[in-house]
């Protein structure tokens, strides 16, 4: 755990000396949060019925908190790539310190950057109208499934940042972060979707944790989908520390 701190306080101070990563992890999903309300919301209402703006605020907001996930653990993703492919990984492997550390200490400062910009996130909603309705039992719940989803995703970005040869390679890792919401129940149901597309966004993964986020922060019934949204993110957290120890562990000369 010392170790890990040591690691923790580096990657905070890496932070610090290059705000542009926290203003861009926050600034993207900002931005998308005004095209799609202020843009095409009234188009998009239109054809959700009786939806009103703040009926379709309500809904998007579930999916853009994912998508500030996503855009954290892509940063994280280059971040572990730089530092394997700088030789500071290699440097560390040689000295008295834990190993588990050196990940521990990428995934923890990753999870609180995350954090923070989905509450600034979730701040700037709100000036624009979001209203959640959720009991604070329900907001606490929306919070740590949040959390979740960031270790969940944080663990497979650092596994990719390790098997990248190069910062170029974890592009994949950030296409389909990015890629996926759209493709989700992230700003339209899946119902007004058709065919091949309408399927697949009913079945992907980020679309019953979206789901669950949104009646969560909204105080509607999450039936099945808030077991099966946990399972996913408990799902893509084991797979991913397996895939990140494997890596770390391997000969780096091999």
């Amino acid at each position: 755990m010392t170790d890990a701190g040591t690691m923790l306080r580096r990657n905070l101070r890496h932070t610090l000396r290059n705000p542009g990563t926290v203003i861009m992890t926050i600034g993207l999903p900002v931005v998308l949060l005004l095209v799609f309300v202020e843009v095409f919301g009234d188009a998009l209402i239109a054809g959700m019925g009786s939806a009103t703006h703040g009926d379709y605020i309500n809904y998007v907001v579930a999916g853009i908190l994912l998508m500030t996930v996503g855009y954290g653990a892509s940063t994280t993703a280059m971040a572990v790539n730089r530092d394997l492919t700088g030789g500071i990984i290699a440097r560390f492997r040689t000295m008295a310190i834990s190993r588990a550390s050196v990940l521990t200490g990428h995934v923890v400062g990753s999870v609180a950057r995350t954090l923070v910009s989905s509450v600034l996130v979730v701040f700037v909603a709100v000036l624009l109208g979001f209203r959640p309705d959720g009991d604070p039992l329900r907001l606490l719940a929306a919070f740590g499934l949040v959390a979740l989803l960031a270790v969940a995703l944080t663990w497979l970005a650092v596994a990719v940042g390790l098997a990248a040869r190069t910062a170029e390679g974890t592009g994949p890792f950030t296409l389909v972060v990015q890629l996926l919401p759209f493709l989700s129940s992230a700003f339209v149901s899946p119902d007004s979707m058709g065919g091949a597309v309408g399927w697949f966004a009913e079945h992907e993964p980020f679309t019953p944790i979206i789901d669950t986020l949104r009646a969560l922060l909204l105080g509607l019934p999450t039936e099945h989908g808030g077991i099966v949204a946990v399972a996913w993110c408990v799902g893509l957290a084991v797979a991913g520390y397996g895939w990140a120890r494997a890596l770390f562990r391997r000969d780096p000369n091999r």
